[in-house]
């Protein structure tokens, strides 16, 4: 089937029902995606679908076919990266790392939908887990990408 990944169209030879997140780590090795839980609820995972986050873990690759698919790696790059990336090193995000990337691509997302989100907002967008609790400092990058004071 044809995927259009990162803005490249590419042929990939995957069952219709394997999962877009074993689509991208095994046969394409875009290995940012992370694994987390295999049940849509961590978030780890979160790719971007024609601009939505998407759970990768559950999503079947036939799902996608015909659609635009971002990982984090076509987000942005280390000589021009997304607002969001740009915050997230300045706010000093990360402790682990691990569920970042989801959380990265869901923060785009939300940026896209809301260019000033209220706290409210980044609540109900960024539901995905963070075992190292950096959620407050998640909200300060969230805002620092928007322009608005944290």
């Amino acid at each position: 089937m044809q995927l259009t990944i990162n803005g490249r169209t590419l042929d990939v030879d995957a069952e219709p029902a394997m999962p877009l997140l074993w689509v991208l780590r095994d046969l394409l090795d875009l290995t940012g995606t992370k694994y987390g839980c295999g049940v849509a609820a961590c978030g780890a995972c979160t790719v971007r679908v024609d601009g939505q986050p998407t759970r990768s873990c559950v999503t079947p690759v036939s799902a996608v076919a015909g659609k635009r698919v971002v990982t984090i790696e076509g987000l942005g790059s280390a000589a021009r990266p997304h607002p969001v990336q740009a915050a997230w090193i300045a706010q000093q995000v990360p402790q682990c790392g691990y569920c970042q990337s989801g959380m990265l691509m869901a923060a785009a997302a939300l940026l896209e939908r809301k260019p000033k989100p209220t706290d409210a907002d980044i609540d109900a967008a960024i539901t995905n887990l963070c075992r190292c609790g950096t959620y407050q400092r998640v909200r300060a990058a969230i805002k620092r990408a928007a322009g608005m004071p944290a």
